[in-house]
């Protein structure tokens, strides 16, 4: 044994008492700071900060006072019939809509005739019912939608949450009443999120706590990785709130990540420990030799969890680099966890009975043995098939295709779904976006010309084909302050073309003085100054389009828009929820290579002080990068059938080389150890795959049954996440049990331990 550890797992076994008592502590500290952890909620922190889709995104948010829009639609046979009952409903449901805390304004189709609008005589009435079909209306007449323009976050006495409830609850009320916009969607995402951390947070050491259970048949040694994962988080989560970090969506796998490394951590130590009380040694004496065994391992396990999650923090996206961060301190949480619980409980009592062996592990471990000989006699037997079947699946990932349509975030049959589906239906599209241009300060019938002649290429030109190979509109409603004038103008017995200059001037001024009075959110929603850059003034254009289609679809749509609005003005520029969710997995996918390149680089580091050895380091990589690329490869010749990469998927990568390498430590140091020990090739790996395999099999068996849970998430990236991480974890499990004794025979060397020890 080395005296050194011997001495410092010795002294943890005379201190357990005080180390536990430490642990109460700060436990009872952290509790209270824990529970402030605050969700960023802002799409703008999913990108970089020098994005170039950010800016025009935050102009329309300063000019014209934030862009958050939440339709309120429901259902009225009447709205439109010229006695007025179905539009004095409609006025009555906007004002209890825009006295809802977070709501800035409303626009419905009574804002600027009130009950006129209905009046089929009216030649006004008609031009403005026009206008606005499929934005407060719909073609058929029997549908109103309320557009709730939202008060800026930061300006909101109440959060975004409690608003979007408030109007839910409404609309539920209402005739086939619902709410959707890209505000519901995101803040709906971020509930499930927070919804499925707490639900892993029970469910998942539940089901772990019965593998363990049935695996052991010990109570104590379920109740000691619970207290590791609960005091690391409560650790971690209160360090989050004392630093100020937001969890994101990204972010929100803290749970996650810090049960696998607490459990697959305490997995190790049972069997270790169980190992030597098979050999007949006292309780503490078994504890101590577990634990002198183990110390090196489980240390740099955590340092490679630290230094891989760490090397996010690189990544261009701020969601990622906190991720990183958070990663980085729940993985040291856990090493502090460790020390403080384990030796105290393991002892604890008077009756220690070590950790019961599970049905059938003999034979089993008989198998594990018969594995490593295999491996060590026919390696290129086993490894070449094995390389094959990895390229073939690896080859897959050049056809992953992204998810775009933020819907499919959500199950089928969710509230949100079920919204969007009705909205794209009956009101021509639930994705909004806008053109921005540069205005003069006062608007002349000249400049509003170039805006109606660019909705007018905007409505006709921008198109996408369909399945049939037909062309058809892309846009199903442009709209801005130029048709406003242009309606009020269609009611004048002389076209504003024709009509003398100071008579134009003066219904330009009126129209747009109306909609001031009338609709004055609405109003400064379209025409507004920008309080960065004095004197300048800028239009919006309103957009809408369809949210469900293809990704490469929408990208399409989203060119064509610009190329046009650039011709007709040079500055124009596209942005919006719209555009923003277009390229949102786009900006994560990128930094996703990025930052599994970085994480591997920087685990491969550690691999090599932890080895001494570059020939081992590449040895304990390959089984856990491989199976990583043909989860995302699969997932790739997938895509056919639906298979897309979304926010869960995303991320996979990075987050796994961290989680699975641990096993790969234990075992590489293991088989040096048995080595050492004056064994041959052979006899080393067959008590590394007794011994380190077993404990292997339990801790990840244990943790994809805790992640199962997962699957019944609403929110789909959740159970992409949850699934995928199911899947590279029993891929490194493969990697760990048949790859890599297979890499080791190949590498390792026969003859003395010191001439072992260079392999």
């Amino acid at each position: 044994m080395n005296n050194g550890t011997e001495k410092a797992i010795e002294g943890l076994i005379c201190w357990r008492w005080a180390l536990l008592a430490l642990a109460a502590v700060l436990a009872l500290a952290a509790y209270a700071p824990s529970r402030r952890v605050a969700f960023d909620r802002s799409i703008e922190r999913m990108f970089a900060d020098d994005d170039p889709l950010l800016a025009p995104y935050r102009k329309v948010k300063r000019v014209f006072g934030g862009n958050e829009i939440v339709l309120v639609v429901f259902r009225d046979e009447e709205l439109l019939h010229p006695h007025g009952e179905g539009i004095r409903r409609l006025m009555q449901i906007s004002q209890q809509l825009e006295a809802v805390a977070g709501v800035k304004g409303v626009l419905s189709l009574d804002r600027f005739m009130d009950e006129r609008i209905v009046n089929p005589e009216s030649v006004l009435a008609t031009g403005y019912r026009d206008l606005f079909q499929n934005l407060t209306h719909s073609a058929s007449g029997d549908l109103a939608a309320v557009m709730c323009m939202l008060t800026p976050e930061d300006e909101a006495q109440v959060s975004r949450r409690q608003t979007i409830d408030q109007l839910r609850a409404i609309a539920l009320k209402l005739p086939s009443g619902m709410i959707a916009g890209e505000p519901v969607m995101v803040s709906d995402g971020f509930h499930y999120v927070q919804e499925d951390g707490r639900r892993l947070g029970i469910w998942s050491t539940v089901l772990m706590a019965v593998v363990i259970v049935a695996f052991f048949r010990s109570v104590r040694w379920v109740l000691i990785p619970v207290l590791v994962v609960q005091l690391a988080l409560l650790l971690t989560r209160a360090a989050l709130a004392v630093s100020g970090l937001q969890i994101s969506m990204v972010s929100s796998m803290l749970t996650a990540v810090v049960t696998v490394v607490g459990v697959a951590t305490v997995v190790h130590v049972i069997v270790r420990y169980r190992e030597e009380r098979g050999w007949g040694h006292a309780p503490r004496e078994s504890l101590l030799r577990a634990g002198v065994i183990l110390a090196a391992p489980v240390i740099w396990s955590f340092a490679t969890d630290a230094a891989g999650f760490g090397s996010l923090a690189l990544a261009r996206v701020g969601p990622v680099q906190d991720f990183g961060l958070m990663m980085a301190l729940g993985a040291l949480m856990v090493m502090i966890a460790c020390p403080l619980v384990i030796p105290a409980l393991a002892l604890a009592g008077r009756r220690n009975a070590p950790p019961a062996r599970v049905w059938g592990e003999g034979a089993f471990g008989q198998q594990l043995r018969a594995m490593a000989r295999v491996a060590e006699r026919h390696p290129y037997a086993l490894g070449v098939p094995l390389v094959g079947l990895a390229l073939v699946a690896s080859a897959g990932a050049v056809r992953l295709e992204v998810e775009t349509d933020f819907t499919r975030n959500f199950r089928a049959g969710s509230p949100i779904v079920t919204s969007y589906e009705f909205i794209e239906t009956n009101l021509g599209g639930a994705g909004v976006w806008d053109v921005i241009v540069p205005a003069e300060e006062t608007l002349s019938w000249s400049y509003l010309q170039r805006i109606l002649r660019l909705e007018k290429r905007l409505r006709e030109e921008v198109v996408i084909t369909t399945p049939d190979g037909e062309q058809r509109p892309a846009l199903t409603k442009v709209i801005s302050l130029a048709d406003i004038v242009n309606t009020a103008g269609s009611a004048s017995p002389v076209s504003l073309d024709k009509m003398p200059n100071f008579l134009r001037k003066r219904l330009i001024a009126g129209s747009l003085g109306a909609m001031r009075n009338k609709a004055p959110e609405f109003f400064g929603a379209l025409y507004g100054g920008d309080p960065e850059a004095q004197d300048q003034r800028y239009v919006r254009i309103m957009l809408r389009a369809a949210e469900r289609q293809p990704a490469e679809q929408k990208r399409q749509v989203i060119a064509q828009v610009e190329r046009i609005a650039q011709e007709e003005f040079p500055d124009a520029e596209v942005t919006g929820f719209f555009v923003l969710l277009t390229h949102l997995i786009d900006s994560l996918i990128q930094d996703q290579w990025w930052t599994f390149a970085m994480a591997t680089t920087a685990i491969f580091v550690m691999m090599i002080l932890v080895f001494r050895s570059v020939g081992l380091a590449v040895v304990s990589l390959v089984p856990n990068v491989l199976p990583i690329f043909m989860v995302m490869g699969v997932m790739g010749w997938l895509a056919d059938f639906g298979f897309k990469i979304n926010m869960g998927a995303a991320m996979i990568a990075a987050v796994s080389i961290g989680l699975s390498i641990d096993s790969s430590i234990h075992y590489v140091l293991s088989f040096r150890r048995a080595r050492d020990a004056g064994k041959t090739v052979v006899e080393a790996l067959e008590v590394t795959q007794h011994d380190v395999g077993l404990a292997t099999i339990f801790a990840t068996l244990a943790l994809v049954c805790g992640f199962g849970v997962l699957a019944t998430s609403e929110f789909v990236p959740t159970v992409y996440f949850g699934v995928l991480v199911g899947l590279t974890m029993l891929g490194g499990l493969f990697g760990n049990l048949v790859v890599l004794p297979v890499l080791l025979r190949l590498v390792a060397r026969e003859g003395t331990p010191d001439e072992a020890r260079r392999a």
